[in-house]
């Protein structure tokens, strides 16, 4: 009998030993829930994305017709400068670009900030022409034709993040928000042209022919960002990711752009 109750407190003894020597999370004495990553920490990551970038065109040239009439009786009798030219175009694009932030973990709950950037082609051109014929401040006949045309060209866009989570397994579910910064080309330009008949005598036409543009190149664009996605940790601190995310700039072309985007990163 004494030697049952030996081998009982030896086995005993060897198998708290042998508890003592197991990694916490199976112990249960992990602060996450059982079987949950650990993502807090720094982390970096390179990423690709494909989007569509809606552009606003609509107004991009009136600053040009104003200047360009500034002196006539044309846009207060026409409106020129208002008129409706160049309307909406939808483009796609693509990009490459990287990733990095940092992440606070809570149980289950990971908040973090983020940079992200993207280098690609989103870009868009729209043109239109409008005729118009009115009677202006001195009684003479217009007609007035007003043509312009626009082009954007954004090459690189950054947004600053912060990001909210919810770990799950090796999940982690996130939405974000946060500013917007993008480089980009502007170009636009507008040519007003038509003639001024005389009603009574003397009796004339008087013809004008004007034409203004301006550009802006490597043109900082400023504006914000939301999104969604997902990490997913493969091994040790490598991770992939699928994300959406919509920005929006706003300058002298409205802009948003939508993209998907996949990435593999490495939390430290």
């Amino acid at each position: 009998m004494r030697g049952v109750v030996l081998a009982a407190m030896m086995l005993g003894t060897a198998a708290g030993a042998q508890a003592a020597d197991m990694p916490d999370f199976l112990r249960g004495s992990l602060g996450n829930s059982a079987g949950t990553v650990n993502w807090q920490g720094f982390y970096v990551g390179g990423q690709a994305g494909y989007g569509t970038s809606n552009m606003t065109f609509s107004g991009s040239t009136a600053s040009i017709v104003n200047n360009l009439l500034a002196n006539t009786d044309l846009n207060p009798g026409g409106a020129i400068s208002s008129l409706p030219l160049g309307g909406k175009v939808s483009v796609h694009g693509d990009g490459f670009g990287g990733f990095a932030g940092y992440n606070s973990q809570w149980t289950d709950v990971v908040l973090g900030v983020e940079l992200s950037y993207l280098h690609g082609s989103f870009s868009g051109a729209s043109s239109g022409q409008r005729t118009l014929f009115f009677t202006d401040a001195n009684g003479f006949v217009d007609t007035v034709t007003n043509q312009s045309a626009s082009a954007i060209a954004i090459s690189d866009m950054g947004t600053f993040r912060v990001r909210g989570g919810y770990a799950v397994g090796c999940f982690l579910p996130y939405l974000f928000g946060g500013i917007a910064l993008g480089q980009a080309n502007i170009f636009n330009s507008a040519h007003v042209f038509g003639n001024q008949a005389q009603q009574v005598s003397p009796f004339q036409n008087i013809p004008f022919d004007l034409s203004g543009a301006n550009g802006s190149f490597s043109h900082m664009i400023y504006g914000y960002s939301a999104g969604l996605g997902v990490d997913i940790n493969l091994i040790g601190g490598l991770f992939m990711r699928a994300e959406w995310e919509y920005v929006r700039f706003t300058d002298q072309t409205d802009v948003n752009i939508n993209t998907v985007r996949a990435g593999l990163g490495y939390k430290f």
